[in-house]
């Protein structure tokens, strides 16, 4: 149970850092801190860099790895819920439907193998 709980909170951790929008500096294209004004790199005034946009389509396939995988569709849920709403609640759906799909197999398959025991 606490290597399930580290690995959530590994992956959690990793998904939040690449989910962040890092600037990077237009003359030499070193990263920088979405506070800095200049780069300490060269010395290159960042005023006018824009950060990147983030496309936020709400994929059918953030859903289908949510279904198939409904652990990384909740950490996906909980990573993206601010940054990129739609594709955050695709894999939250996609995760809470594989999660009732799973538990419905699992009560059928329960009630064949018990029939199937009684018989014997």
């Amino acid at each position: 149970m606490l290597l399930l709980a580290t690995l959530i909170y590994v992956c959690y951790n990793f998904l939040k850092k690449e989910a962040m929008n890092m600037a990077f500096c237009k003359n030499c294209g070193a990263e920088v801190g979405n506070n800095q004004d200049v780069c300490l790199k060269c010395g290159v005034n960042l005023g006018q860099i824009s950060k990147p946009t983030v496309v936020d389509n709400g994929g059918f396939g953030w859903g289908l790895l949510g279904f198939c995988i409904p652990l990384v569709g909740l950490i996906l849920y909980l990573v993206w819920k601010q940054e990129r709403p739609l594709s955050a609640k695709a894999a939250g759906v996609g995760a809470l439907i594989g999660v009732i799909v799973n538990v419905v197999v699992g009560i059928i398959y329960g009630i064949i193998v018990a029939g199937l025991m009684t018989t014997l």
